[in-house]
């Protein structure tokens, strides 16, 4: 009896021509995949391609295939990466605030008014996107934690913890622990939708559920809440391209 065919391996990239240029597909397969799937990061990044386990990569070639055009018209309206180098702009709290790499200030990260405001970071060019980025993660967990410590004693929760990370499918998320955590990059939203963001988790500490009971919850700690809801749905996207790599 012939020896079975060994199933050829599933490579981890592939490459399609998207508008003249090569575009690099990174290619994932996953037990939890039950089709093939292809998603665009909003944060920067390659493609990504997903396929079950037992899928077979020419069938997952020519699902990209398929989906070229959607592709295509995904990485047109993705907003380029912003580095947060020296001359960028970003929007801390929602108002532009220009980077400025100093000579003096060892050390230092320093928010100086003016009309631009600017961010005053000491260093050498190759420190200055990880100087910017601590300064603004100090300055999300003040509001974050100012945020969530007034509408949990509005509300009568008790959150266990409040914690920063760097996620890109969700804005936060609540634990039924208690622990909260919230993307740093709401910082650069304006401060109602940080305000709307930690009314938000703290409802969940009461309702881990999106009930009409827990938006109540939601409106009644904040009113404002459908200002920061839309502003988010409409423009947090791209939030996700500042500090991209």
């Amino acid at each position: 009896m012939p020896p079975a065919k060994r199933r050829p391996a599933i490579p981890t990239e592939a490459t399609v021509e998207i508008d003249g240029l090569p575009v690099r597909i990174a290619v994932k397969a996953t037990a939890r995949a039950r089709r093939y799937s292809l998603r665009l990061p909003t944060a920067g990044g390659d493609p990504v391609l997903t396929l079950p386990i037992a899928g077979h990569f020419s069938e997952a070639l020519a699902f990209v295939q398929r989906h070229r055009p959607w592709l295509a018209e995904r990485l047109r309206r993705r907003p380029p990466p912003i580095p947060l180098g020296d001359g960028d702009v970003i929007p801390l709290r929602g108002r532009d605030t220009l980077i400025v790499r100093t000579a003096g200030l060892r050390g230092v990260t320093h928010l100086e008014e003016g009309d631009p405001p600017r961010l005053l970071v000491a260093g050498e060019e190759g420190h200055v996107r990880r100087r910017v980025i601590d300064f603004l993660k100090r300055q999300a967990r003040s509001d974050l934690e100012a945020a969530v410590a007034r509408h949990a004693a509005r509300l009568g929760a008790k959150p266990t913890a409040v914690r920063l990370k760097d996620t890109r499918s969700r804005w936060g998320s609540c634990t039924a622990a208690g622990e909260l955590s919230f993307s740093w990059r709401v910082i650069l939203a304006p401060p109602a939708v940080l305000d709307y963001l930690a009314a938000h988790e703290v409802a969940h500490l009461l309702e881990l559920n999106h009930s009409h009971h827990f938006w109540r919850l939601v409106r009644a700690t904040c009113p404002d809440m459908d200002r920061g809801r839309a502003w988010l749905k409409a423009h947090g996207a791209r939030l996700h391209a500042f500090g991209a790599e």
